[in-house]
């Protein structure tokens, strides 16, 4: 005959043998005095489940008396309304068990308790065939229903298992998604360009710049008689201004500037990233700053930042660039959000689901750049930004 539970408090005891034919042998529950052990309520359902406990006896329930435990209909529906998450959190424990892991909640004073890097973490799963005495613990686990949000801040070291509205789970590894690349290229410092509403142009642009730097992209054309024109965008142009190397000679739209966008005069000016960055903001607002703080970053690491947009993420990158006739495949999607974002599971799926349909890792850049930004900050803002990797993947367990 299978043992009776009795819940006290959050915990359903159990004696007997409890101890070695739950604890001991399976990593059920936590140990009491003798061999009576604790389970958490998920634990106690799991086990109601697979019919390995006779029933539960509800604390200070009058129609319940001691002689009349319940089984599991009325227990589980029992404590949906008791415990949080709880129908959503039963599903993804009862999963990883039938796949073969010992799992312990992740609080204290159970054995996963000390093992959990976050309070966001509801399980902790131990390596297959490990017990939570000798386990290493294989993934941290945080059950998210599909309408729940995600902080992004602190993901990483987590296994996401998102329950979808028909009880479907999916599981998603959250890392360090830190990029460093091997692109050994050095801009010349003597660049010349004229913005233009939402780019730059280089007329007089040396080869290399492109061809081995992969800064921005040709004018040509079949039967173009220019030669040596390159268009930056503006991150590309902020970033290079920032760092000294390129300045203005125009400004399509300042006060002064002829209809070919040139100033009476060779002007070489001085607030080249600052008049770039207000015109980015005029173009995107504070995403602008954002976007440039990682492409700074992702240039800053050897790596060379593309935009995304066909992937419809912010950038594509590339480790490791010789030359551009000999491309090598872009390697990340990184998308860019403000380092307070959360997600929606949803937005989440989509993305990971996307850069792994076109063979890339996607990597979300945490980003401390405020929404407000002074005129006279307009040349630093961006340039100093603290930026935060996260790498999302699907993961079969």
């Amino acid at each position: 005959m299978q043992p009776t539970g009795h819940l006290r408090g959050d915990a359903v005891r159990v004696g007997g043998d409890a101890r070695q034919r739950f604890y001991d042998a399976r990593g059920y529950g936590r140990p009491l005095d003798g061999d009576e052990i604790a389970l958490s309520r998920v634990e106690a359902a799991h086990l109601l489940f697979r019919g390995d406990l006779s029933g539960i006896e509800l604390e200070g329930d009058a129609a319940d008396a001691p002689d009349d435990p319940v089984g599991f209909e009325r227990f589980f529906v029992a404590s949906a309304a008791a415990a949080d998450r709880f129908a959503v959190r039963f599903l993804v424990y009862s999963d990883l068990r039938d796949r073969g892991f010992y799992l312990s909640p992740a609080r204290e004073p159970w054995p996963g308790g000390s093992d959990a890097p976050s309070d966001a973490v509801d399980f902790v799963a131990y390596e297959r065939g490990q017990t939570p005495d000798t386990g290493k613990v294989k993934y941290p686990i945080q059950v998210v229903g599909e309408r729940e949000s995600i902080a992004a801040s602190g993901l990483a070291g987590r296994t996401l298992a998102v329950v979808d509205e028909e009880s479907d789970i999916t599981y998603f590894a959250a890392d360090d998604g830190r990029i460093d690349g091997a692109t050994d290229y050095e801009p010349p410092g003597s660049l010349a360009g004229v913005l233009l509403a939402d780019r730059v142009v280089v007329w007089d642009a040396p080869e290399g710049l492109y061809e081995r730097g992969f800064y921005g992209r040709p004018l040509t054309g079949r039967a173009a008689d220019v030669e040596g024109a390159l268009q930056l965008s503006l991150v590309e142009a902020a970033s290079l201004a920032a760092d000294g190397r390129l300045s203005l000679s125009a400004s399509v739209g300042d006060a002064g500037a002829d209809a070919s966008g040139k100033r009476g005069g060779s002007e070489a000016t001085t607030d080249a990233a600052a008049r770039i960055v207000a015109r980015g903001r005029d173009v995107e607002g504070d995403r602008f700053d954002r976007r440039l703080a990682v492409y700074r970053r992702l240039r800053g690491a050897d790596a060379v930042p593309k935009t995304g947009f066909k992937f419809g993420a912010d950038f594509r990158t590339y480790l490791d660039v010789e030359t551009v006739e000999d491309l090598p495949h872009s390697e990340h999607l990184v998308r860019v959000v403000a380092e307070d974002h959360r997600f929606s599971p949803r937005e989440l799926s989509l993305d990971v689901r996307l850069a792994g349909g076109v063979r890339k890792e996607m990597v979300f850049a945490l980003t401390a750049v405020g929404d407000d930004h002074p005129a006279d900050d307009a040349d630093d803002a961006s340039v100093d930004a603290d930026v935060a990797w996260l790498s999302v993947d699907r993961l079969t367990p």
